[in-house]
């Protein structure tokens, strides 16, 4: 079991990134909008909003499921805000954002999981902000497909579902009613009712897999068309949450992009820090 971090994840903070990050961090909370950012005690927060991007988290900050890598609430969330997309939208123009990450918890108490409130958020900001690049990270929606027609329907130009894990270990790191093959359906089904959609998943590394598992579950990404992948080091939110196994080296997320890239995905980001939705701008530049 891992204890104390490597230098190499330490993250350093300039002055102007700090007093950025402010700014976004006092435009959330006038405008009551959720970021994943904070929710789920992500390690790039500083970094990110020290550049003004921020990942938003509609339908509420509680979770109908309980993974255990995620520091997110769990519980009966309240019914969906109607002024959410909304307030959403004032933001992300009032910040001028060029690329809006839109994700949420996963909300099983919905007969669609969200979609329509996914629906709305996206083409809200893709009407009032019509140059920004909106990606969708969404949850499984149980598979049903009429949930992911109707997120397309608004034209999303990434749309992410994260298989996280390995399938081994998929049984202990996230809910019992998430799953690997259920995750890699979603993907294929989003290629297969849209072709030309660039999609997108991540794998967490550290939990206890091989480089076996992991080259598998590369393999079985790119056989259901995913076209971005991106590896990152798992990192304990908080005591409640799974240990960590292991700190993967700089190095070996080297080698991992290389063999990703090899293996066809169109973009490929792999360093110890990154996230679904970190360098999200930059990974959508990279398309090839």
């Amino acid at each position: 079991m891992a204890d104390d971090k490597p230098e190499w994840l330490k993250i350093m903070v300039s002055a102007d990134a700090a007093a950025v990050a402010r700014r976004v961090d006092a435009a959330l909370t006038r405008h009551q909008v959720h970021t994943v950012c904070r929710s789920a005690r992500c390690p790039n927060l500083p970094t990110c909003w020290g550049h003004g991007t921020a990942t938003f988290m509609i339908l509420g900050d509680v979770c109908t499921r309980s993974c255990r890598f995620c520091a997110v609430s769990h519980g009966c969330p309240l019914p969906p805000d109607p002024g959410e997309s909304e307030r959403l939208t004032d933001l992300v123009v009032e910040l001028g954002l060029r690329y809006t990450v839109l994700t949420s918890v996963d909300r099983d108490d919905l007969p669609d999981g969200g979609a329509t409130h996914y629906a709305q958020a996206i083409g809200n900001v893709r009407c009032r902000a019509p140059r920004a690049i909106v990606e969708a990270l969404i949850p499984d929606f149980a598979g049903d497909r009429d949930a992911l027609k109707t997120v397309l329907a608004v034209k999303p130009h990434v749309v992410g579902h994260n298989l996280e894990t390995v399938r081994r270990l998929t049984p202990d790191v996230r809910d019992r009613r998430a799953g690997y093959d259920l995750s890699l359906s979603v993907l294929g089904a989003l290629k297969e009712m849209s072709p030309d959609l660039v999609t997108k998943s991540s794998l967490l590394l550290g939990l206890g897999e091989t480089d076996d598992e992991v080259g598998e579950a590369l393999g079985d990404l790119r056989e259901v068309g995913t076209d971005v992948v991106v590896l990152g080091q798992y990192l304990r939110p908080t005591p409640r949450q799974l240990p960590v196994k292991r700190y993967v080296p700089p190095d070996e997320f080297r080698l991992w992009e290389e063999r990703a890239g090899r293996l066809g995905f169109r973009a490929v980001v792999s360093t110890p820090l990154a996230r679904t939705s970190f360098r999200a701008a930059d990974a959508y530049a990279l398309l090839r």
